[in-house]
């Protein structure tokens, strides 16, 4: 007999987080709202240390098993697991004014994991922020705040309701909107965009990005891979085009 189709998870339904990094940034972000933390006796020593204000609420002890039963099989606890509310994101106007670094954009990625990581680096090489469609894209989730590392809760995870407004929404802001594609001609470091504030597009690593998507970019860059690999993992592209998009601003401000 078939089974079931799986139900998506209700966006606005709570969530557990689980895991050192993205609980500690979660009970440190005033913006989070918690609703239930477990964690084991070594676990709360850890947390302790971390919070010596003291937590903002009180932890239930419990095990090791006891904790693995409340999560996804499989998933990495390391003794804390947070009941969540998903957050509320900023307007994109606040975002953009909150840091003046680049902004990334994801069209069509649906890994938790893949939009976790792209999280990771945008907070490791100072994005404002992350900018996700709306329908295509997942919803918070224990998964996607674990490959992002506390991430989650440090950089705004906007969603766009029309991705290709939202296009033009950053460039009216004064932000370069650049589409990063294998084919391009030119790679990022030789596009010439020293000294502008970028907008960085990426598409779903099998299909990449959709043609209003690609029609709405100021220009399409490639990075300069050898051929030893057809593509990179999307989360891999940001990270290299965040990097260098960092280390071109750096150097700019040391020269």
């Amino acid at each position: 007999m078939a089974g079931r189709p799986s139900v998506p998870r209700d966006r606005s339904a709570p969530f557990w987080l689980y895991g050192r990094h993205p609980v500690v940034a979660a009970l440190g972000n005033p913006a989070r709202r918690h609703r239930r933390l477990v964690a084991t006796a070594a676990a709360i020593a850890q947390l302790n240390g971390a919070f010596p204000g003291g937590l903002p609420l009180d932890p239930e002890l419990t095990t090791a098993e006891a904790i693995a039963r409340l999560l996804p099989p499989g998933a990495v606890h390391q003794g804390l697991a947070l009941l969540v509310d998903p957050l509320s994101p900023p307007p994109l106007a606040a975002a953009l004014a909150a840091s003046a670094g680049p902004v990334v954009v994801l069209d069509q990625v649906t890994d938790p994991r893949n939009v976790g990581a792209v999280l990771r680096s945008a907070a490791a090489f100072g994005a404002a922020a992350v900018i996700v469609q709306d329908r295509h894209a997942p919803g918070e989730s224990g998964a996607m705040a674990r490959a992002a590392a506390g991430a989650l809760d440090r950089v705004p995870l906007l969603r766009a309701v029309n991705l290709a407004r939202t296009l033009g929404a950053l460039k009216e802001a004064g932000l370069w909107v650049v589409g990063l594609e294998a084919t391009a001609e030119r790679t990022l470091a030789a596009a010439g965009l020293e000294g502008r504030r970028l907008a960085l597009v990426l598409g779903a690593e099998d299909e990449g990005m959709r043609r209003l998507t690609r029609e709405g970019c100021d220009v399409l860059v490639r990075l300069p891979q050898t051929r030893a690999v057809e593509s990179l993992n999307v989360s891999v592209a940001a990270a290299v085009a965040l990097y260098a998009v960092q280390a071109a601003r750096l150097e700019a401000l040391a020269a």
